[in-house]
């Protein structure tokens, strides 16, 4: 495996972190000279951050268990996220994108005095807010159902904005299209987003063909599991139907606190799971 690669991008202004499966947009605003040590730090924690998974990888791939005590801090970023959700099948590789976002931006703003930053990796965002500032977000898939973009002010608890579904570059047991979740951070954001594009899932119907997750990638946490990978013929009932099924685990994690909104979508059909659609929808952005 080759080692990590980092540099900015030709804009100048955003630095690009790749090592093996991770690849990061970082960007931070503020003063140059704060900006660019802000990117001497961030730099400096991913260096090590792909071993120290690596390292804890058996583990990290099962089911979370009481006991299990992990070393690294992207490890227990993960473990922390998943927590919540432990009364089902979830292994902390659920939320390894968002806690990785996590770890670099916590490096990238230590002890800097920026006005804002956000940590990009593969479409699941943290984010770093002052009084005052917003960030716009564009999203990973326009099928999120929040449009293109999404705007977040530093009064809003957000601070984590991750999709999941079936089309996505993770397995899912789900059908949606895409589910776009904001959390108070990008891990808790991540695993959340997992689970509610799991849920988004028509059990059994014959338009949709599933296949065993370890036939398609053969260390995958899912083993045997089945992951979708076709949906086909789905009729506007059907369809609300799997939504109205991923929408109720979605406002199951609002109530409690997990997430402060979700976006759905399916087949053209969108939804939205939020009290405050209209700030956290960037319709003017």
């Amino acid at each position: 495996m080759n080692g990590p690669q980092i540099a900015m991008l030709p804009d100048g202004r955003r630095l690009h972190m790749n090592h093996g499966p991770i690849d990061l947009i970082v960007q931070a605003f503020g003063q140059p000279d704060e900006c660019e040590r802000a990117y001497r730090q961030a730099a400096d924690r991913f260096a090590t951050v792909l071993e120290e998974l690596v390292a804890e990888l058996p583990v990290l791939r099962s089911e979370l268990g009481a006991d299990f005590k992990f070393r690294g801090p992207v490890a227990q970023r993960m473990a922390q996220a998943v927590a919540p959700h432990s009364h089902g099948f979830v292994t902390p590789m659920a939320a390894v994108a968002g806690g990785v976002a996590d770890e670099v931006l916590a490096a990238l703003v230590a002890d800097r005095t920026l006005e804002r930053a956000y940590v990009n990796n593969g479409g699941d965002s943290a984010i770093f807010l002052t009084p005052g500032a917003e960030m716009r977000l564009g999203i990973a898939s326009a099928s999120s159902g929040f449009g293109d973009r999404i705007v977040i002010d530093a009064a809003s608890p957000v601070r984590g904005v991750a999709t999941s579904g079936w089309r996505g570059r993770s397995f899912s047991f789900g059908i949606a299209d895409a589910v776009t979740v904001l959390a108070r951070s990008a891990a808790d954001a991540d695993v959340a987003a997992t689970l509610i594009a799991n849920a988004v899932d028509l059990p059994g119907h014959p338009a949709i063909r599933r296949r065993p997750a370890c036939e398609l990638q053969p260390d995958t946490d899912l083993g045997e599991r089945a992951v979708t990978v076709a949906v086909s013929g789905l009729t506007e009932a059907e369809t609300r139907e799997a939504l109205a099924n991923g929408r109720a685990v979605a406002e199951d994690f609002r109530r409690r606190g997990l997430i402060h909104a979700a976006a759905l979508a399916l087949n053209g059909e969108k939804l939205i799971c939020s009290e405050e659609q209209r700030q956290l929808v960037g319709e003017h952005a």
